[in-house]
């Protein structure tokens, strides 16, 4: 989100955990990001979750805008940072607390993140205990020894596409960044810069990516604009939208079932391997969005999404089926 902030050229603050953010007010659920927005009255009011933020401040703030002004072609930006959001992140927390080295990596470095300083001794409890409650969470998003292979294939084959893409075109929808690259970049800011095991991968297979995880960060300078014509969409970003299409779009229809249902699990099958997991009852709210945003398109707009769309998985979010 800082990233955003920074290509839109928005005024900011940032509050690192310290004895100042503690005395703001606490949102509903502890997530990051974390924005202030003063209310009507003045005051600071929290809101989370980076989808939502990033629209408030469409509304609130013109020009540089990171949604495309076509809505049928924003429907597909918003289906990549559906993606980037809530099956990137799979990998990022598979990757960081399934490899011996990643583990270390964060139990050390991350703690310190929180802004007070650590003796060693603290800095060992501090980073034992994080690991452990977040190894203790990896079941939750879908990291198990069931659906290991999957991911990481699924983020290798991802790697490929972008480093392709990124060998013609500067972002994925055009000359000026969407929100699906912020999403992504978030992501790969932990999977391509930070975290050892997939950093590797990338740096054997994706320089590109790299790079651009790397030039995302501050967009500040950039002036160029454009978006795709949704007709002429580069084939990278359609092999994307089919990477899209055989990973995370079973995973939403599949998980939209069983928290109907009130399942304790979801079982499906993903790129032909068994996916079990527990039910996420806010990525059902995901696809929900998704689709009263292809509801609201007009009929020609869904034509044009539904052509997009064709022989990549996605089109089954908006069938009846």
């Amino acid at each position: 989100m800082l990233a955003v902030l920074r290509y839109r050229r928005l005024p900011y603050r940032f509050v690192h955990a310290s004895k100042v953010r503690d005395k703001l007010p606490a949102p509903k659920v502890a997530l990051l990001p974390t924005f202030y927005f003063p209310d009507e009255t003045g005051a600071l009011a929290p809101m989370t979750d980076s989808s939502p933020i990033i629209r408030r401040l469409e509304r609130e703030h013109a020009g540089r805008s990171v949604i495309p002004a076509d809505p049928a072609l924003a429907l597909i930006d918003a289906l990549i940072e559906d993606y980037g959001d809530e099956w990137l992140t799979k990998a990022m927390f598979h990757y960081r607390w399934s490899f011996a080295d990643d583990i270390a990596k964060s139990a050390t470095v991350l703690p310190n993140w929180f802004g007070k300083p650590l003796t060693d001794a603290e800095l060992k409890a501090m980073g034992d205990n994080f690991a452990a409650r977040q190894i203790g969470r990896l079941g939750y998003v879908g990291s198990n020894s069931v659906t290991a292979t999957t991911i990481e294939a699924s983020y290798k084959r991802l790697l490929a596409i972008l480093d392709r893409h990124f060998a013609h075109h500067p972002f994925l929808l055009g000359n000026q960044p969407g929100a699906g690259d912020f999403a992504l970049y978030g992501q790969l800011t932990q999977l391509a810069l930070f975290d050892p095991t997939p950093m590797a991968e990338a740096a054997a297979m994706a320089p590109r990516v790299i790079a651009w995880s790397h030039v995302i960060e501050d967009l500040s300078g950039e002036d160029t604009t454009g978006w795709v014509d949704l007709r002429a969409l580069p084939t990278t970003v359609t092999s994307l939208l089919g990477e899209i299409g055989r990973t995370y779009v079973p995973l939403l229809l599949a998980n939209a079932f069983a928290v109907q249902g009130r399942a304790d699990r979801v079982s499906t099958v993903i790129d032909g391997r068994v996916w079990e997991q527990a039910p996420f009852p806010y990525q059902a709210k995901c696809l929900a969005a998704l689709r009263a945003q292809y509801e609201a398109l007009t009929p020609g707009e869904r034509a044009r999404v539904n052509h997009a769309l064709s022989g990549t998985g996605c089109g089954a979010l908006f069938t009846d089926d």
